[in-house]
């Protein structure tokens, strides 16, 4: 996926989910886990680590400037990130086959609603890493994900009427807190001497 696709695919899950999500089951989407996260996921880690490496050049972040925290607090980012994405897969596919029983809907679905609906952690954590005064917007604006995902749910998945809502916001909590406890064990294990 070059990088104008990447940032029209962002942009429409961002402002109209639904039409998203049956423009990437038309395009294949949900074809491997490994596709979804070469041509999305991977290239956004990307973009959330050049973000954070340009805001601590710039002065954001860091009063001063040291090489070794600044690459510490990215491989932070990417772990975080690469991390809470491989782990929500499994926590999902977990969940998945308790909660809903006989339904299976497979890995590459569940790994496609994952890595599609953390564009909303994505773009805030770019905009963040650039513009840290505005790290309240965060906080409030991820929630964001949990619409995404229901959007997300209805389509890719057949799951029963009855199960989406307790399946979205189950699989929604686990996108939006993976990251950050990959990122807590990452900053206790970088923090031992």
């Amino acid at each position: 996926m070059n990088y104008k696709t990447l940032f029209s695919r962002s942009l429409l899950l961002l402002s109209s989910p639904a039409k998203a999500w049956k423009e990437i089951i038309q395009d294949g989407g949900g074809e491997s886990s490994e596709s979804v996260g070469a041509s999305y996921v991977y290239p956004m880690i990307t973009l959330c680590g050049l973000s954070m490496f340009i805001g601590v050049l710039f002065g954001n972040g860091v009063d001063d400037f040291n090489l070794q925290v600044v690459l510490t607090k990215c491989l932070g980012v990417f772990v975080s990130l690469f991390g809470g994405y491989f782990l929500s897969i499994y926590l999902i596919e977990i969940f998945g086959r308790r909660f809903l029983e006989s339904v299976n809907e497979g890995r590459n679905l569940v790994a496609a609603l994952v890595g599609y609906s953390m564009v909303v952690i994505f773009v805030l954590d770019i905009f963040t890493y650039l513009f840290p005064s505005f790290f309240i917007f965060k906080w409030i604006l991820q929630f964001y994900l949990v619409y995404i995902v229901w959007e997300g749910v209805k389509v890719l998945m057949s799951i029963p009427e009855n199960k989406i809502l307790v399946y979205t916001i189950v699989s929604s909590m686990i996108i939006l807190l993976s990251p950050f406890l990959i990122e807590w064990v990452f900053g206790k294990l970088s923090s031992m001497n």
